[in-house]
């Protein structure tokens, strides 16, 4: 089956179908990519954590066909949600301290001010990605690191470049423009350490083991990169969710004290990653009925387990009442999102706070003129104009 970017729009459709099917089906991705397309919930946490499933990149960029590797060609790539056990452990073991609960929650303070002054530019219409849903994550995330002010638009602009998929000369120079700044911060930091994760992951050791040069840019760019796309996109499709289901926000807006719950929801039917990271077999793996051959792809379906009839009761309805946990926004295993404990502060700060301002707050445009990102990694709206009013209405 060859899928295209009208599945991109609005996938919901065929993953049914493929659901009432099987588990999984061969595919082949619209930027050319042939694997397996999983789509329920339990095949999918299963794999999620198969170690017969590989993430190491050097290894996948020999799987890929001519043209098609986008992003995994580069350099940058080669962090540690591209790499396996033991380096995989050795790496995440380095930056785990930063992103505790107990670590992220000293940036709440930080969190609420930079929410704050972004609202306060936030007055009638507005496109709330671009306004408020982008601009908070890169805040936090750059001053978690310590990239200056005046650098974070050109990471935004590279970002976009990896998220899109494209190839060539822009990918080359995305790349090698955002590997330049990065090794200028990182000798920086070297020369004059700051209190910032930047700093740390420069001086940190493990028993004498420290990040070379080209571990410490790879993981730099992983951050900051991971840091804000799936913070920018679940802070969107929130609201988006939350405006097309007015009842829902009513009772939000009633009882704050749901929100915790809420953003879990809002991760389980909105998940800002769509197809999980790169992932390949080492040796044939059965699911189900059918054998996957080793050396071939394996797309998980994040968006797709989490509206997996068999494991949650109504699935496309948002009840942000629904008892949370069991959702895969995050990935599932050793590859877990380390920065989920940050997200979900970000989410629920962000979120509390545009709710508390705007007692009114509607979409400005008709849904179907909405625009979703032709990604197959996120899933996201390119644009969410709304009108935020602080009159209740």
């Amino acid at each position: 089956m060859e899928l295209d970017k009208a599945w991109i729009r609005d996938p919901w459709p065929l993953y049914r179908e493929l659901r009432r099917q099987g588990p999984l089906r061969r595919v082949v991705m619209p930027d050319g990519v042939p694997g397996w397309l999983v789509t329920d919930h339990a095949e999918a946490r299963a794999l999620l954590d198969d170690r017969r499933l590989s993430k190491n990149v050097h290894r996948a960029r020999e799987l890929f066909p001519p043209g098609t590797a986008g992003g995994y060609i580069t350099r940058l790539s080669e962090h540690m949600l591209n790499d396996d056990p033991p380096n995989h452990t050795r790496l995440r073991k380095l930056v785990t301290k930063a992103f505790t609960s107990r670590a992220v929650n000293r940036l709440r303070p930080q969190i609420e001010r930079i929410t704050d002054e972004l609202l306060d530019g936030v007055d009638g219409e507005t496109d709330l990605i671009e306004s408020f849903a982008f601009p908070l994550p890169i805040a936090v995330i750059s001053e978690l690191l310590g990239v200056p002010h005046e650098d974070r638009s050109r990471i935004r602009a590279w970002s976009r470049v990896f998220v899109s998929g494209v190839t060539g000369e822009p990918l080359a120079t995305a790349a090698r423009e955002q590997s330049a700044l990065l090794r200028d911060l990182i000798r920086a930091k070297r020369a004059e350490p700051a209190e910032d994760l930047l700093s740390d992951l420069v001086h940190v050791s493990d028993e004498g083991d420290r990040l070379s040069e080209d571990e410490l840019v790879a993981m730099a760019f992983l951050l900051l990169f991971a840091g804000h796309e799936t913070t920018v996109h679940l802070l969107g499709n929130a609201v988006y969710s939350l405006l097309r289901n007015p009842e829902q926000e009513r009772l939000l807006r009633t009882d704050p004290s749901l929100l915790p719950g809420a953003i879990e929801e809002f991760l389980r039917t909105g998940s800002p990653i769509h197809i999980a990271t790169l992932r390949f077999t080492t040796e044939p793996v059965t699911v189900g009925d059918v054998e996957i051959p080793a050396g071939e792809f394996v797309m998980v379906s994040l968006l797709a387990a989490n509206a997996d009839e068999a494991r949650f009761e109504d699935p496309y309805e948002l009840d942000i009442t629904r008892p949370a946990g069991g959702h895969l926004a995050f990935g599932h295993g050793i590859h877990y999102c380390l920065g989920a404990p940050l997200a979900r502060l970000e989410g629920e700060i962000a979120i509390g706070r545009l709710l508390a301002r705007f007692p009114s707050l509607r979409l400005a445009v008709d849904p179907a003129d909405l625009h979703w990102r032709t990604s197959t990694l996120v899933r996201g709206l390119r644009e969410l104009p709304v009108i935020a009013s602080t009159r209740a209405v």
